[in-house]
């Protein structure tokens, strides 16, 4: 694994803008922060390194399936370690418990690693921080830009990357069984929330659209504002009036159990399926990602695994992780972290007593906190600047249960914050698996960033089509 400087493409920020990534924006005049997308670094990896994050992440993968088990046996330990309501776990179970499964499509761990060749031993094996497997961001960048920006700058051979081709794939098979369940051919409605100022939301919500309209199926986009719970049948209906049968929403079950359609919307899925005498479809809504993911989006989830598998082999991807209170006095090298938090918020890194970092913001820990030991990122020094240090973060990602792809992002701090940035990577052995493609000029990027190029996409969904143009000019 290695850190490599490059020059950047011309128009760079420009041209990822055009492609999608309308979120990396120049900083402002005096900022002497980097864009988002930077363009003038990426990871190397070899085809060995990558072939080991595969392997880790499926044997995590695995775990984390038979903790759901073990944690749907045990409901109190969901309610109490895990701070999740009672209302929910009749649904986190029967989510679960399906078979065929179906109703989950993709998620993300987030791994320290430093390559096979690491000077510490220490980072030379993947570990696993946590797992966001309800609502990770950061996909449009993982699945699509990074493998434009290969094509286009030909460095390296091939790349961890084939997100946008399983999650077409992930969503046939998802939906085809969800069908059989409500007995009839479905629209699938996308919400996001309203008021987030980038845009990352909206556009990594827009190419989930569009994989699910390329596997074949009519979708609709929406805000979660624009969802109405109807007092006349208890059933979720969008802003036109239309029953929602399934939602994609990237917004997260820790915000929606504290709302107060939250016991509605529980009570609604136990009739999905239903039909009244005249055949029409009376049954409850189905939500993507599914109730059991509330398992897995808590940062808990970790210190449950290490309590189930701490004397198993594959334990070695494995940080030691405890509730807070009930770690060992030998842990004094530690992360505290709130089992419900994002970007880095409220974590403190400790050392012996000694404060590595401080990222309290008094936003997230009121359910409660975990304890994992220190595993400091990767050090990389900035080439141009050698006082200047890069801590990156791999982020494995899921489709449907299986390795899929991988992004890196890179923080100037251990603590991968919301000011981190997205930095490419690629493998440097192999067969080369692309052809090279030509870097646009100008007056083709700028043809590209018309929002006319989304209205397929985002057929019915004009405000949220609005909402994008808006952040792009």
């Amino acid at each position: 694994m290695r850190r490599v400087t490059v020059d950047k493409r011309p128009n760079a920020t420009r041209l990822v803008q055009s492609q999608g990534l309308v979120y990396s924006k120049n900083p402002a005049p005096g900022d002497a922060s980097d864009p988002y997308w930077p363009d003038d670094r990426y990871y190397s990896f070899t085809s060995a390194e990558i072939a080991l994050l595969e392997k880790a992440g499926q044997d995590v993968f695995d775990m984390c399936c038979e903790a759901a088990d073990h944690l749907v046996e045990h409901p109190e330990l969901i309610t109490s370690k895990l701070a999740i309501p009672a209302f929910a776990l009749k649904q986190i179970t029967e989510s679960w418990n399906r078979e065929p499964a179906w109703g989950s499509v993709y998620g993300r761990f987030d791994v320290c690693f430093g390559g096979l060749d690491h000077p510490d031993p220490r980072l030379r094996v993947p570990k696993f921080y946590e797992f966001n497997a309800d609502t990770p961001t950061s996909l449009v960048e993982a699945a699509s830009i990074q493998w434009l920006w290969l094509e286009q700058t030909g460095h390296g051979n091939d790349q961890l990357n084939s997100i946008t081709e399983r999650l077409i794939e992930a969503w046939k098979r998802n939906l085809t069984l969800l069908e059989k369940e409500l007995g009839h051919r479905v629209k699938v409605h996308f919400a996001l929330a309203k008021g987030e100022p980038t845009g990352e939301d909206a556009m990594n919500t827009t190419l989930l659209m569009d994989t699910c309209q390329q596997a074949g199926w009519t979708t609709k986009a929406l805000f979660m504002e624009e969802i109405s719970l109807s007092r006349r049948d208890g059933r979720f209906y969008d802003h036109e009036g239309e029953h929602m049968d399934v939602v994609f929403k990237l917004y997260p079950w820790e915000y929606m159990v504290e709302q107060k359609f939250a016991e509605p919307c529980f009570k609604d899925m136990e009739r999905i399926g239903q039909r009244n005498a005249e055949g029409e479809y009376i049954g409850g809504t189905v939500w993507i990602e599914p109730p059991y993911k509330m398992l897995w989006s808590n940062k808990a989830l970790f210190a449950v695994l290490w309590q189930l598998f701490q004397d198993d082999p594959r334990s070695k991807w494995l940080l030691p992780t405890y509730f807070e209170g009930e770690a060992p006095a030998s842990l004094t090298k530690f992360a505290r972290k709130p089992i419900f938090a994002r970007e880095g918020a409220d974590v403190v890194l400790q050392a012996d007593g000694r404060v590595i970092q401080d990222a309290t913001t008094g936003d997230y820990g009121k359910e409660g906190y975990v304890v994992q030991e220190l595993a400091l990122l990767p050090e990389f020094k900035d080439e141009r600047d050698p006082d200047v240090s890069h801590y990156p973060v791999l982020g494995l990602w899921f489709v449907d249960g299986e390795v899929a792809g991988m992004g890196i992002r890179e923080d100037k701090t251990p603590i991968t914050t919301n000011g981190s940035m997205f930095i490419p990577h690629s493998i440097s052995d192999g067969p080369v698996n692309y052809e090279r493609q030509p870097v646009p000029d100008l007056d083709e990027i700028e043809a590209a960033l018309t929002v006319e190029r989304y209205a397929g996409v985002a057929d019915g969904a004009r405000g949220v089509l609005r909402y994008i143009e808006s952040i792009v000019n």
